[in-house]
């Protein structure tokens, strides 16, 4: 079984009130993107690590969630004011009732976080590289550091990263980027996400800056990829959506599952490709049933791009 360990600085409580006949219905869960990485990769079958930080008396809730996920959970208490949300969907939309950032790691965290990664990468097949949802949460250079010391513990990078953060960890070297086409636009990568041409471009000179392993994701017109085995479009079968939020980390997640344990790089889109697609279909991010994501896996299509 691979063992993957998952970079997540910062968990959030999430607070969901939905209808339930006449009454509200409470939901708390952990969330954030390296969560729900996590979360996909236990589904698949991963042994996962997860490191991060949790701050104050919602940390403590947070701690007990995350010991419910089936992943291990390596975690540097802290003070101050903690990632969380509380959303109202009574109504059938998502109505933002109090959204926190977090406050910022101090020295002391950042350090004991820092290490507590390193120690865990030196044990695992693969990291990956996620974000906290708010920008001041920790500085991007951390994720140069870490890209470049995991790496040279011999350890796989996978980064699905944007912004600062991800031009800080391509500075420090990566091996596998999932980024999406809107990404590349706000990156100033390419004018156009809906330019296909330019986006292909962009993957290429990603890959040919030393990353094996590129995927553009492109919501429901499929990904771009190019890595070592080659450049292909990628289509899923077109399933009904209920919440795409979360798609793109289950992607991530397929991906790392497969590198993970030494598989090919076709084989690795393919599941990432149906991991996606699976949650998507759920309202439970980071979520899905592993035998439907591995059957639709084999219906995952691959067709190659010619070289220009």
């Amino acid at each position: 079984m691979p063992r993957i360990l998952v970079f997540a600085p910062a968990p959030s409580l999430t607070v969901t009130v939905e209808r339930l006949g006449d009454e509200a219905d409470v939901h708390l869960h952990v969330g954030g993107q390296g969560v729900w990485q996590a979360r996909m990769l236990v589904a698949l079958g991963a042994e996962v690590v997860l490191t991060c930080t949790v701050t104050g008396e919602v940390g403590t809730v947070v701690r007990h969630l995350l010991d419910d996920e089936g992943f291990e959970t390596v975690a540097i208490e802290r003070d101050g004011i903690a990632p969380a949300y509380v959303h109202d969907r009574r109504e059938g939309e998502r109505v933002a009732v109090v959204e926190e950032d977090g406050s910022s790691l101090e020295r002391h965290a950042l350090d004991d976080l820092y290490s507590a990664t390193l120690r865990e990468a030196a044990r695992a097949d693969l990291v990956i590289l996620s974000g906290p949802d708010g920008d001041d949460v920790l500085e991007p250079d951390v994720y140069r550091r870490l890209a470049a010391d995991v790496r040279a513990l011999g350890t796989t990078v996978l980064v699905d990263l944007a912004g600062p953060r991800l031009e800080a960890a391509l500075e420090g070297g990566v091996d596998v980027l999932k980024v999406s086409h809107e990404e590349l636009v706000d990156d100033g990568r390419v004018d156009d996400g809906d330019d296909e041409e330019q986006l292909i471009a962009a993957a290429r000179t990603l890959h040919e800056e030393g990353i094996a392993l590129v995927a553009v994701t492109r919501a429901d017109a499929g990904s771009i990829v190019v890595g070592d085995a080659g450049a292909w479009r990628v289509s899923a079968p077109q399933l009904e959506p209920v919440d795409t939020r979360g798609a793109g980390d289950s992607y991530a997640a397929g991906v790392a599952s497969v590198l993970a344990e030494g598989g090919a790089q076709a084989d690795a889109i393919r599941m990432g490709a149906a991991a996606g697609a699976v949650n998507a279909t759920r309202r439970g991010l980071g979520t899905g049933d592993a035998e439907a994501i591995r059957a639709i896996a084999e219906q995952v299509e691959l067709d190659d791009i010619e070289e220009a």
